[in-house]
């Protein structure tokens, strides 16, 4: 799989910052559209957020973020802004940005999980802040989830160093 600065460092392709200003602008008015509704609306925002919920919601978004940009079931998501490159580990897949412009810049979005987490601790923040406990029941399905997939693979680590 090529790196975006290979990519971009022998002139076949330019980051397509346009794209990605219009991509951060979407989730700075989707943030200030719900601090002006939850203000509005009378949201009292916490006093303070324990350390327990940033874990939770932080595994919630890692975990999150690779459903969106690795998963084979999500690929139908990314496929107009994404080509398959290769079959990753499990169940997770490779997949690449296509096209130019904005549909590229949506391409990065989806197929990097890092990226991808931005956005989705942006939704789960905001989740937080209007409803503290649907927010912890999703993170705790979400950490559920990825503690599973972790015993996953604990359980493929052992069969192989026991099959040799």
């Amino acid at each position: 799989m090529t790196t975006d600065a290979a990519r971009y460092a022998d002139g076949r392709s330019e980051p397509p910052l346009g794209g990605y200003a219009a991509l951060a602008s979407v989730f700075a008015a989707g943030i200030g559209t719900f601090a002006v509704l939850a203000r509005r609306r009378g949201v009292r925002l916490p006093q303070d957020v324990p350390p327990w919920d940033v874990l939770l919601m932080g595994t919630a978004a890692y975990k999150a973020s690779r459903v969106v940009t690795k998963d084979k079931i999500t690929s139908f998501l990314r496929a107009p802004f994404t080509r398959r490159a290769e079959e990753g580990e499990a169940s997770e897949v490779m997949d690449e940005p296509r096209g130019s412009g904005l549909r590229r810049a949506v391409g990065d979005l989806v197929s990097c999980p890092f990226c991808t987490a931005a956005w989705a601790a942006g939704a789960l923040a905001c989740s937080y802040a209007a409803s503290p406990r649907l927010t912890r029941l999703v993170g705790a399905g979400f950490g559920a989830l990825t503690v599973s997939d972790w015993l996953q693979y604990a359980w493929t680590a052992t069969q192989q160093s026991v099959e040799g």
